[in-house]
């Protein structure tokens, strides 16, 4: 497959950091922090995924060095992630590792397909409410896989959070020539060591690999059956993978006041899925906290940090396993902490906001929220809060429109329809007129409306056939171009009329 070729702008941010001593160093230190937090992450998806701590760790590099040249939003973390570990582990449950690899392998190739079919598209169709919901749910997931670290550990593991958390803090009001995530890792892995502390290492959470990922061709039937066994689960991995990537490049960009190409990471990531089935990693998508911990704690904006996490992360685990192992998960933790307070939209909850905002906007955003941290899927979440977010919109654009009886002539009776006429607006509309009442000729004057749907048509109809019942006359006039083609379209020709 070719490499996608970098625009011009992403190419010349690429050039200014090589060419930049001080972003470069920005660069390359971003990249060997995220490496670091991607370690226990990626052995955690892979026990969830129930495979090997290797899949994960080698999904993590070649998913993190692959879209680095073929995404389409620089700076962004792809690797091993939770929601596609928790979508494909009935696979390997089941059936195994080579299906499981397959279905990684397929759900790549219709990731490449939905990008081509333009699906990234659709993010134009998540409200902002829904992403406001996305950004908090992301913070209370981030904080609550923290949890389990932080119960049933020797009591010098708190002490060490709370001195990680003042180094993130304070270092930066101070210098940010080092990234505050690295210096914490690397003091609190000095005094672990030192004094030879007991408390939980990187070591403890599963055995990393001592060679380097190779090439894995799936050894499965290429039958129906196997499709039956693998299509489903691959589709939704492509969906949940897509959804959460798009999700997680619009929440960069507002970061970073930067545009990205949603089509190319659509089918970027589809490509680097690919990869990582033929080098026997388990796949995955965009890493939010991860992500967040390159851009707004590292300050990093191009590819270099996204391509040197996945180097640095192949050189740690493969070369250096046993230095890494002695990193205290309690700097894991305490920069993991701090990704999710920066991340959560805390202006979204102050009283002053709530009471200003609309409650179906609210609503909107707690549902995503909720239904997110209780499925500890954010694409779940996304689903429903634009769900609710489209009821709610087509139930308050119902209610704005209106029929008013018009002064006219004895002989004749006019009604002012008001207001976008859908299906939601429309089924009441039958309801709003005099049809024993009014004299014979009838005017529906559609100048301040439109007609959206079939539905509507319908409507129009059912009243039109009421009136003729009755022996009266009626004439619908004031249609603009899109609603007179559509009703000379489909009136009469909808059945029931």
């Amino acid at each position: 497959m070719t490499l996608a070729v970098p625009e011009a702008d992403e190419a010349d941010s690429v050039l200014g950091a090589l060419r930049s001593p001080r972003k470069l160093r920005t660069e390359v230190l971003a990249g060997l922090v995220v490496a670091l937090a991607l370690i226990p992450e990626a052995i955690s998806f892979s026990i969830i995924a129930g495979v090997d701590p290797r899949l994960g760790l080698f999904a993590s590099f070649t998913m993190a060095v692959s879209i680095a040249f073929l995404g389409g939003r620089p700076a962004m973390i792809s690797a091993a992630t939770g929601a596609v570990a928790l979508v494909i582990a009935p696979v390997m449950r089941e059936h195994g590792i080579e299906y499981f690899i397959a279905t990684v392998i397929l759900a790549g190739v219709l990731q490449i397909a939905l990008g081509l079919l333009g699906v990234a598209k659709l993010m134009r169709f998540i409200p902002r409410s829904v992403m406001v919901g996305f950004v908090n749910a992301l913070a209370i997931l981030i904080f609550l896989a923290q949890v389990p670290h932080l119960l049933g550990v020797p009591w010098l593991v708190y002490p060490m959070v709370a001195a990680g958390i003042a180094i993130l803090v304070l270092l930066p009001r101070y210098t940010t020539v080092v990234p505050a995530p690295l210096v914490a890792i690397v003091l609190l892995t000095a005094v672990t060591v030192l004094t030879a502390l007991n408390v939980p290492t990187v070591g403890d959470e599963g055995e990393l690999p001592d060679s380097l990922p190779s090439l894995f061709v799936p050894d499965v039937p290429l039958t129906l059956e196997t499709l039956r066994i693998i299509g489903p689960v691959a589709l939704a991995m492509a969906m949940v993978g897509i959804l959460e990537s798009l999700m997680t490049a619009k929440l960069v960009d507002d970061v970073t006041d930067t545009h990205s190409n949603k089509t190319r990471e659509a089918w970027g990531q589809g490509a680097a899925n690919i990869i990582t089935g033929f080098l026997g990693g388990m796949g995955g998508c965009a890493m939010i906290g991860q992500t967040m911990i390159n851009v707004k704690a590292s300050g990093a904006r191009t590819r270099i940090s996204t391509f040197l996490a996945g180097v640095f992360l192949l050189i740690l685990v493969v070369g250096l396993g046993d230095v890494v192992a002695l990193i205290p998960m309690a700097a894991l933790v305490a920069v993991m902490v701090m990704v999710s307070v920066a991340t959560f939209d805390w202006h979204s909850i102050t009283p002053s906001t709530l009471r200003r905002m609309p409650k179906s906007e609210t609503a909107v955003m707690l549902a995503t929220v909720a239904v997110t941290v209780a499925t500890h899927n954010l694409a779940y979440g996304v689903l429903v809060g634009v769900l609710v977010a489209v009821v709610l919109f087509a139930r308050r654009v119902a209610h704005v429109t209106s029929v008013t009886r018009l002064p006219s002539a004895d002989d004749r009776r006019v009604y002012a329809v008001t207001g976008e006429l859908f299906f939601a607006s429309s089924n009441d509309l039958v309801y709003q007129f005099d049809y024993a009442g009014d004299p014979k000729d009838v005017v529906i004057d559609l100048s301040a409306a439109h007609v959206w749907d079939a539905s509507t048509v319908a409507t129009l109809d059912a009243i039109t056939t009421k009136y003729r019942s009755k022996g009266k006359n009626v004439t619908i006039v004031g249609l603009d171009d899109d609603s007179a083609q559509r009703h000379a379209r489909l009136a009469g020709n909808l059945g029931g009329s």
